[in-house]
């Protein structure tokens, strides 16, 4: 691998797998990997970014808290799925024949491990982030400067807002929240000697840290301790008359999951009951600390109906999530360098006009490296334009703060034709789509919910407007969502076109989603769940054609996770006929690669970064050695999962314009195949182990989120492009096609 300086063209070579012990399988489930075990292999190697010392000190602590939300969503979705089924009695085996039962075991006892290496890192990191004078101190551990201070804070702010409760016969057990954290404490009656147990639910109001001001502590030094140590700390105020025993901090995860019935007659008041249903769902994980008193242990067990094998105990903190909160530190010498996106530079040569750059030219944007605000204006100046018609656009996941949002109220009031297919069914997004659709109902948006039983998970924006030949339709289609929060993390393509065909195929996307009219003659477009797997498999079926007459026959595919077994099997078929594939996917993977007679044409890798790789690409070589202007090129919606293909509303849009194919293949595609630095190999055994960069000396490990932050995109340079003034990658050896 080489470096990229500006304006320098990289010849960057394609890094190759360690060998390994070459591993025989027979077609069934020893074909393909677990889902669930699969996720926390991916897990682990997002905490293995926590050690990462090559990241500065406060993104490190950012890998480990996000390790842990991941783990919390992971236990409250998937594990709780499969909690379900074993009660049931279901015994359906998972791709690789596991039972629910089955996996249950195998997920608890890695998911043991997993804690263990996560307490380890916090304590690594704990005292690193001390030496850099910032300071997570628990109840014993208080600057004595900062005692006053946290007193006065303890009886001002927290006393107000806790309830202490005993528990007995007269007190019922109080209801404990998903997620929700709480203190037990063990006491004993001076005047009587009598014990009692006492409860502190830890409102979800509260910080889960509280900083000491910069003035009070000593030298200056950020001081943080959790609200947990600040209650036990100060405990005694609460319950004079009494001597603890003993204390103990425990934590809550319940059952998240929604499940809507497909005869549901009215789909808003259904999933408002089932958000209500969800806070009190079956729970999932017990979190305490590893020395909780018994009594009061059991009292939760039997309480609460947790089995033991629910149970996690810890001697470190509970809820690493939480450590969120303290990455907030002001310190930019602790955290990766500040990254301002840029905005398109050709929708600058247009004076900001987004509608005249894509008139000009189809327009293919690399978020987070260029700005989501660009979307924004797409939406915004087709709010304002007096001579926008229309404007259609389906929402998955908008965020708190969506200025998309905004524009369609802004364009409702101005008039216009708006309409919003809102998702209620996006995850943990629930809520918060509601009340978008209240607020877009209320300026006269027309929303629409879409399928029962299918979310919609396409992302798509139609713009109709007036113009001197007529009616145009601009259209953006995306691989992520219109989140402007994510939008700066996460790594996806924005495609802004104004071509009739596909704006043609566009409106029949949203007639099947509005008014469940399936479209008729798609010139371009595949749509799931109606033609986009079979697009997909007619491709595949194509290079195996092509290799068996000894044509170049290659697949580079990127997305978040492969799991469908129809689609590894056709991507299996096409290794055994001498289809050179690879596949960079993030997180699950059942596919297993390099397994000699299935796989040994196919190589797997996991990039885990400063951002989140999430964009969906497919390409197939098309009888041309990778990569060529020949090459059958897609982005999409969708990741190769059943649900994705069977269940969801997705879109798989092909790059026809030259410059837009040229940048999302040879230079999103290409880059992410290359790397190096933030690359993981998948093994036939399971495993995953960093790819090597090349030894010390010989060229500079390549980074495809540096290359991308010091490079401008293609499309972006505008006129620059055909000045020569934008570096590109070519492979310089390797097999990928």
């Amino acid at each position: 691998m080489t470096g990229q300086p500006p304006l320098e063209e990289p010849q960057v070579s394609a890094a190759s797998p360690p060998s390994v012990p070459t591993q025989v399988t027979a077609p069934g489930g020893d074909a393909y990997f677990n889902r669930e075990l699969s996720w926390l292999a991916f897990n682990e190697r997002v905490l293995a970014e926590a050690s990462n010392e090559q990241y500065p000190l406060l993104e490190r602590l950012r890998f480990l808290s996000i390790s842990g939300s991941n783990l919390d969503e992971f236990m409250m979705i998937r594990v709780a799925g499969l909690v379900g089924q074993a009660q049931r009695g279901i015994d359906r085996p998972a791709i690789d024949g596991r039972t629910p039962g089955q996996q249950l075991t195998a997920i608890r006892e890695k998911l043991a491990a997993i804690s263990v290496l996560q307490q380890d890192i916090w304590r690594t990191l704990r005292d690193q982030l001390a030496d850099s004078d910032i300071h997570i101190a628990d109840e014993q551990r208080v600057e004595a400067s900062a005692h006053e201070w946290l007193e006065a804070f303890f009886l001002e702010e927290i006393v107000p807002v806790i309830t202490p409760q005993a528990l007995d016969p007269a007190h019922p057990f109080p209801f404990v929240h998903n997620e929700g954290m709480g203190l037990l404490f063990t006491l004993t009656r001076d005047a009587d000697g009598e014990q009692i147990i006492q409860m502190i639910l830890i409102p979800t109001a509260l910080p889960r840290f509280v900083r000491v001001p910069s003035d009070i502590a000593e030298g200056g030094e950020a001081i943080y301790i959790s609200i947990a140590s600040l209650i036990q700390r100060y405990a005694k105020k609460l319950f004079p008359g009494f001597t603890i025993a003993g204390d103990g901090l425990f934590r809550v995860l319940r059952d998240s999951d929604i499940e809507i019935q497909e005869e549901a007659e009215d789909l808003v008041r259904t999933f408002r009951s089932a958000i209500q249903r969800r806070r009190r769902g079956q729970v999932i994980q017990l979190e305490i600390e590893e020395d909780f008193d018994p009594q009061a242990e059991q009292i939760l067990l039997d309480q609460l109906g947790v089995h033991e094998a629910a149970v996690i105990k810890t001697d470190g903190i509970i809820g690493i999530d939480g450590l969120a909160e303290i990455v907030g530190e002001d310190r930019p010498d602790l955290k990766f360098d500040a990254y301002s996106p840029r905005y398109p530079e050709r929708v600058r040569e247009h004076d900001g006009d987004v509608f005249s750059a894509i008139r000009e030219k189809d327009i293919i944007v690399h978020h987070p490296y260029e700005s989501f605000e660009v979307v924004v204006d797409f939406v915004r100046q087709a709010a304002a334009d007096p001579d926008v018609v229309a404007i259609k656009q389906t929402l998955y996941r908008a965020g708190e703060q969506s200025a998309v949002i905004n524009a369609l109220i802004e364009a409702a009031e101005n008039g216009k034709s708006v309409t919003a297919v809102v998702e209620l069914k996006a995850r943990f997004d629930e809520e918060q789509n509601l009340k978008w659709a209240a607020k877009l109902e209320r300026a006269g948006v027309q929303v629409i919910y879409g399928f029962t039983d299918w979310k919609t998970h396409a992302k798509i924006a139609m713009v109709v407007r007036r113009e001197e030949s007529g009616f145009r339709t601009y259209c953006h289609f995306g691989t992520g969502n219109y989140h402007p929060v994510t939008a700066k993390i996460y790594t996806d393509l924005s495609f802004f076109t104004a071509d009739p065909k596909l704006a043609q195929d566009a409106a029949k996307l949203m007639n099947f989603v509005t008014g469940y009219v399936e479209p008729v003659g798609l010139g371009h477009i595949a749509i799931a769940p109606l033609n986009l797997r079979e697009t997909i498999f007619a491709h595949i079926d194509a290079e195996i054609a092509n290799a068996k007459r000894a044509k170049p026959a290659a697949i580079w595919m990127k997305c978040n996770q492969i799991t469908d077994q129809g689609m590894i099997d056709r991507l299996y078929a096409a290794s055994s006929a001498g289809v050179k594939i690879e596949l960079v996917v993030r997180g699950i993977c059942c596919l297993k690669p390099g397994v000699e007679g299935l796989s040994e044409n196919i190589r797997v890798k996991s990039i885990i970064g400063r951002f989140l790789e999430h964009s969906r690409i497919y390409a197939f070589a098309n009888g041309k050695p990778m990569p060529s202007p020949d090459a059958a090129v897609f982005i999409g919606s969708a990741d190769l999962m059943e649900r994705n293909l069977d269940r969801r509303v997705e879109t798989l849009i092909p790059m026809l314009n030259r410059t837009v194919h040229d940048q999302v293949l040879q230079q999103v595609l290409l880059a992410n195949m290359l790397d190096v630095e933030q690359s993981w190999w998948l093994h036939a055994d399971g495993s995953y182990t960093r790819v090597q960069a090349p030894p010390e000396g010989d060229s500079k490990p390549f980074n495809c989120h540096r290359y991308f932050m010091t490079n401008p995109s293609l499309s972006g340079r505008g006129g620059a492009l055909e000045a020569g003034g934008v570096p590109k990658l070519s492979l310089r050896k390797g097999r990928a096609g």
